[in-house]
């Protein structure tokens, strides 16, 4: 079955417990459909580029999914429907990547960086 990576982005107003509901739901429609999410990461708050609907901000999510293009079809046009997806991009990949996704890595390194430039006042 081919690979796909799908990134969506939620409101800022809701709640990461809302999120992580709604990434459940995303997941199960594409489950239901054939496919098979290889991994999910929330990548957080975010800011945005430039205003979408409103919101400068939003929840930032990722899957990696092993599917049939109808699971993806499905899935992007549950998002088309629901209100709180802002905006998703699926992309068409030949193969997935175990390790965590750069903006993960990214994140890790500085919160490590943050937690030594603390350590260092004290």
């Amino acid at each position: 079955m081919p690979y796909y990576e799908h990134v969506f982005i939620a409101r800022q107003d809701i709640s990461p417990a809302q999120v992580e509901g709604l990434t459940e739901t995303l997941a199960k429609i594409v489950t239901d459909n054939g496919g098979k999410i290889e991994k999910s990461e929330y990548w957080g708050l975010r800011n945005l580029q430039y205003k979408i609907n409103k919101n400068r901000k939003g929840h930032y999510s990722l899957f990696n999914i092993d599917g049939p293009p109808a699971a993806v079809h499905e899935l992007e046009r549950q998002e088309k429907i629901n209100d709180d997806v802002l905006r998703a991009l699926t992309i068409k990949v030949e193969e997935h990547n175990a390790e965590p996704s750069p903006v993960m890595s990214r994140r890790d390194r500085s919160d490590r960086n943050d937690r030594n430039d603390r350590d260092k006042r004290r």
